[in-house]
């Protein structure tokens, strides 16, 4: 039993060892992104997620290589590293990474999975301002893939289920011109 006791408290120490050194990692790998050293930034992230997966210092790394990937104009490589990703991410995570998931399948024009992406994001999110601004971005890819009966459902969710968020206006006006005013 002793000895049972000695190796979890021992586990416990070698755990939260392991998140202090990713998040001190971290915080250079910031440094470099702030500094607009997006190289430098990319790689000690990587470094950061290769070196410490399972910690949240490696998920934080992961939607910063993402949105570092995405500010270089390389939007596949931000689909590689969300793609099988994103699902299985932390609650705190998720909806993040559907994001910009959605945001680099639209930078390389593939619309459709740019909104299959967003309406993951709605399902992944816990705040309603951000489900609404998600439902609106997976209706503009909608519109964009040639989808208006999706884009109409996603605007009208909007008006019913989030009236007060910001994006029901911009949805009331886009709903307006996609049924050209026959549905309120």
């Amino acid at each position: 039993m002793l000895v049972g006791v000695g190796l979890f408290l021992w586990t416990q120490a070698t755990k939260q060892r392991s998140q202090d050194i990713a998040s001190r990692d971290l915080q250079g790998a910031r440094f470099a992104f702030e500094s607009q050293n997006l190289p430098l930034a990319a790689s000690e992230l990587a470094r950061v997620i290769e070196n410490y997966s399972g910690t949240n210092a490696a998920e934080e790394s992961r939607l910063l290589l993402a949105n570092v990937r995405l500010l270089q104009g390389q939007p596949q490589q931000a689909i590689d590293v969300l793609k099988d990703y994103a699902p299985g991410a932390g609650r705190a995570y998720r909806a993040q990474a559907y994001g910009l998931l959605g945001a680099a399948y639209e930078n390389l024009g593939h619309s459709r999975e740019a909104a299959e992406a967003y309406e993951s994001g709605v399902n992944a999110a816990q705040l309603d301002f951000l489900k609404a601004q998600m439902l609106s971005d997976a209706a503009r890819s909608w519109v964009a893939a040639g989808d208006t009966s999706k884009a109409i459902a996603d605007y009208q969710r909007i008006l019913k289920d989030f009236a007060k968020e910001g994006p029901a206006t911009e949805a009331k006006v886009r709903l307006a011109e996609l049924t050209k005013g026959a549905v309120s």
